[in-house]
Parts: structure tokens; sequence; C-alpha cells
């Protein structure tokens, strides 16, 4: 995998993985917008003193509305990655063979490279026959701080092309791109389940696998005109099983090394109506967050219910930069 001008990010030492003398720490600030053409991103700024040597985002400015307020910015907000409006009618999706559960889903020998020994658990959002299965998925379930529905169809773009089949798609090709790091990937399904699993499900299944990360893949469904991508993280919540202070922490590093090589790979910009422009939003009301006890964010790669958005998420080549992009970043925070 080529990193292109991208600079590697130096970091602290992790035990057995840097090399570097103990308590090695050295200072950086990356923009992202000097990686990528003038005008196409907002950018992004990490300091590798804050958060006890993890990368934070410091400052941050979103050419999608430039000199816009806060209040200028379309709130319009989807509830959550697990309650989005219903999807349009079911649209294709990549069904293929049926896989075995996903604790066995990634069987087989793998190649040496930098992921060898490493498990990432990929989430693909939602589930294209969810539909079909209104009762199942709307009963309630236990996210530690409350009780929230057990999945949901999704969104889709006004073509019908349906978010749980762009999910599934670059949870493939993420998949794909791992697998020849040497990394062992865990998909919490496969489009064999008739509907789900359930949120509490998907994080359990990252649990059970001991996942070194975890990343739930989705696109939003705005208001036309909100454009971007952004990653969520964990808010620290404790209530019920929910418990996430050990894994704010490193889901913070994961998810903002992801946001910066999606934006180097992809060229997208950060959200232009969530994180004010940092690609980043914290948030405590998804149980696949809070039931986590791995590192693990959502990426919303896009609004598909913007035309220029959905453009890109219903283009091949574009999914697989997509994919590249996260799977970088996953890369780079398992790879230190």
């Amino acid at each position: 995998m080529s990193k292109g001008s991208f600079p590697r990010f130096p970091r602290s030492p992790r035990a057995g993985r840097s090399g570097r003398p103990a308590g090695f720490r050295t200072p950086v600030v990356v923009a992202v917008a000097a990686l990528v053409p003038a005008g196409v991103a907002g950018w992004l700024l990490w300091d590798a003193e804050a958060d006890g040597g993890r990368k934070a985002p410091v400052a941050a400015a979103s050419s999608a509305s430039p000199g816009a307020s806060p209040a200028s910015r379309a709130p319009s907000r989807q509830p959550s990655p697990e309650g989005k409006e219903p999807s349009a009618p079911r649209s294709s999706a990549p069904e293929g063979a049926r896989s075995p559960s996903p604790a066995a889903a990634d069987d087989g020998p793998l190649p040496d490279g930098p992921l060898k020994g490493k498990v990432v658990v990929v989430d693909p959002g939602h589930n294209i026959r969810n539909s079909e299965h209104t009762a199942e998925i709307d009963r309630s379930v236990d996210i530690g701080t409350g009780r929230k529905e057990c999945d949901t169809t999704g969104t889709s773009t006004d073509s019908g092309y349906a978010e749980a089949s762009f999910s599934l798609d670059v949870a493939h090709r993420l998949r794909t791109i791992l697998r020849a790091q040497g990394a062992k990937v865990v998909l919490t399904h496969d489009g064999e389940r008739p509907y789900g699993p359930c949120v509490d499900e998907r994080a359990a299944i990252g649990n059970q696998a001991h996942a070194d990360a975890a990343v739930s893949v989705h696109a939003d469904g705005s208001a036309v005109g909100n454009r971007g991508f952004h990653v969520i993280l964990p808010a620290s919540v404790k209530g019920g099983r929910a418990d996430t202070a050990p894994i704010v922490g490193p889901s913070k590093e994961l998810g903002v090394r992801i946001a910066g090589h999606f934006v180097r790979v992809t060229h997208s910009a950060a959200s232009n109506y969530i994180g004010g422009g940092t690609g980043l939003d914290t948030r405590g009301d998804l149980g696949g967050l809070n039931l986590s006890t791995v590192p693990k964010v959502f990426i919303e790669c896009g609004n598909m219910r913007d035309p220029q958005d959905a453009a890109l998420l219903t283009d091949g080549a574009w999914r697989e930069k997509a994919a590249q992009g996260i799977a970088d970043g996953i890369t780079d925070f398992l790879d230190g």
C-alpha cells in the first residue's frame, strides 16, 4: 500500500513495537489541507503532545462553507446510524455466496504483513433485508444507558441505492485490503442473515473477537446541501453494561487517523454540518459504541441525500478509495 506523500506520524513508543528509547515523544502538527489539492477538503490538525501523546484535533476549518458560523450550518442530521429514515425499496445488494458465522468469516492462511497478528472487526451498517423484518428490528435492546431499536433499515440515495448495500460493499473492499496486510478480519455480518444483527450483538462480536480495532461503516441521510464525511467517536459513558472509559482514548486516536487518511485518499471534505469542520463527532447514544470494550468508531462516508455526495457513494471507484482511506487509518493506528 502506498502512503504517497502522506508523512508517518511520529508517536510515543508502544511496547515491543517502536524500538525508540523509553519516554521518547515528538510533537508534530500535520495539516491535511497541505496534502490534498487546495479547496478540496476541510483541514484537520493534530498535536502529538495532546491527549497524552495521541493525535488530537486542535483546530479545523471546512471549505464547504467558508466563514460560516455554526448557526449558519444546516443542523439537520439523522437521529443516529442506528435510527435513520427508512430506505427506498430494496435495491441490488452484493448478496453473493453466504458466509459462515462472523467469528469464522476470515479463517484461512494470511500473508505476512504489517498487520500480522492483528484482528480487525468491520461492521457493515444495517442489513439490506431489514425492511422485510420490521417487527424484529423494531424491538428494543439494552445499550447500557437505555434502550434502542435492535437495528434500522438505514437510508438510501434518491435513486434507491441503499446504505446497507453501500456499507457491505465498502466492508468487502476493506476486508480485502486489510487481509493483504496480514490482518484477520471479522465481519459482523456478510449479507447472510435475514436481518440485523442487533446493535448490541454488533458490539459483542468485536468484544468476543478481542479486536485490536473495530470500524462500523455507514453513510448518512441528511438534508440536501449537507456534505462530507464524519467519524463518530465514543463518549465517556457508564451505565448498565456500558463503560467506555477504557476505550475513549484509543478510539479517538483510531478515529483521527481514519479521518486524516480518508481526506488524503478520497479528497472528500470533512462534514459541513456535523463536527464543526473537524470530521469528528463524539456521541454517547449509540449501542455499537457504548457496549464496545475494544477501540471502535463509526464512519459516515457521506450524505446519501445530497446529489453530489450520492454521485460519489454510488461510484465503485470512489468506494474503493473510501475503503483504502479507512484501511490506511486502521493500519496507521495499529502499525505503530
